[in-house]
């Protein structure tokens, strides 16, 4: 049960660091091969994507978690969490928003890292 607490620690941290805009924060949580789809199926690597957070493209006030779901197997793992986030993006206005996030994870020199995520609401 350790890796699955220590992953979802790491979700939570990634929501502390979306809110607060650390773009340092995230980086170190992912893998160089980091690739995020938003929810209009747009890929972003985590460098454009940090760009985004940093320049006002995205906005993340508040993330409450309702469910986090992480599957371990070796060095590889899947994250599901379900959060309630308040959010503006693309220059809309702040709403709520029932997200999922759908992480994939990898050990690096015993360190987990998220090597990709896909947004959908639930």
């Amino acid at each position: 049960m350790y890796d699955q607490e220590i992953i979802g620690t790491l979700y939570r941290e990634y929501w502390r660091c979306m809110i607060a805009k650390d773009a340092e924060g995230l980086r170190r949580m992912m893998a160089e091969d980091y690739c995020l789809v938003h929810m209009t199926g747009v890929r972003q690597s985590a460098e454009v994507f940090l760009q985004g957070l940093l320049d006002g493209t995205f906005n993340y006030y508040s993330a409450e978690h309702d469910r986090i779901d992480v599957q371990v197997s070796g060095d590889t793992a899947t994250l599901v969490g379900r959060s309630r986030v308040v959010a503006a993006v693309y220059g809309g206005r702040k709403s709520a928003w029932r997200l999922q996030g759908d992480f994939n994870l990898r050990r690096e020199q015993g360190v987990w890292k998220l090597t990709s995520s896909r947004a959908s609401v639930y």
